[in-house]
């Protein structure tokens, strides 16, 4: 056996139906779509629409609250960080900020700021630069003889 003798079972590739072709065809004149009718036009998506009746997510209360001035952080915990200057990619000499965790590898992208939890062991010296740390977090940082800085929250603009 070669490779230019393989072939697919007989009946794995099936040819699609070619519509419109004729009412000989079978599927022909309205192709398989009925009968006049917005449905039967091309370019329909009536996603939710339920024939004039008042659709489902509109029938349904609303509940809770969505605040758009809420503030999105980026969560660090503390073992992160320590596998990252265990690794050289943070200098434990320079003061750990949102850019330098960006630059390291540490987080994706910068958001609104950086939140810092206690969970993970820290041995190194490091100086934080954060817009939040939890009391955990500060105890340890401390404990290993580095600092936290909380830096102010960025202004949100105000609605009038």
């Amino acid at each position: 056996m070669n490779l230019d003798e393989i072939r697919d079972n007989p009946g794995a590739r099936k040819k699609r139906m070619r519509v419109g072709r004729g009412i000989g065809s079978g599927k022909g004149k309205t192709a398989g779509r009925g009968v006049k009718g917005q449905k039967a036009r091309t370019g329909v998506a009536i996603k939710g629409f339920e024939g004039g009746q008042m659709p489902l997510h509109r029938r349904l209360p609303k509940r809770g609250f969505h605040n758009i001035f809420r503030l999105d952080y980026n969560e660090v915990s503390l073992g992160k960080i320590q596998a990252a200057v265990e690794a050289g990619k943070l200098d434990a000499g320079q003061p750990v900020t949102e850019a330098a965790l960006v630059a390291a590898g540490v987080l994706r992208r910068a958001r609104d700021g950086v939140r810092v939890l206690g969970t993970g062991e820290l041995t190194a010296k490091v100086t934080l630069e954060v817009a939040y740390a939890t009391k955990s977090a500060v105890a340890a940082v401390e404990k290993a003889g580095g600092s936290v800085t909380v830096l102010a929250a960025p202004a949100v603009a105000e609605a009038e």
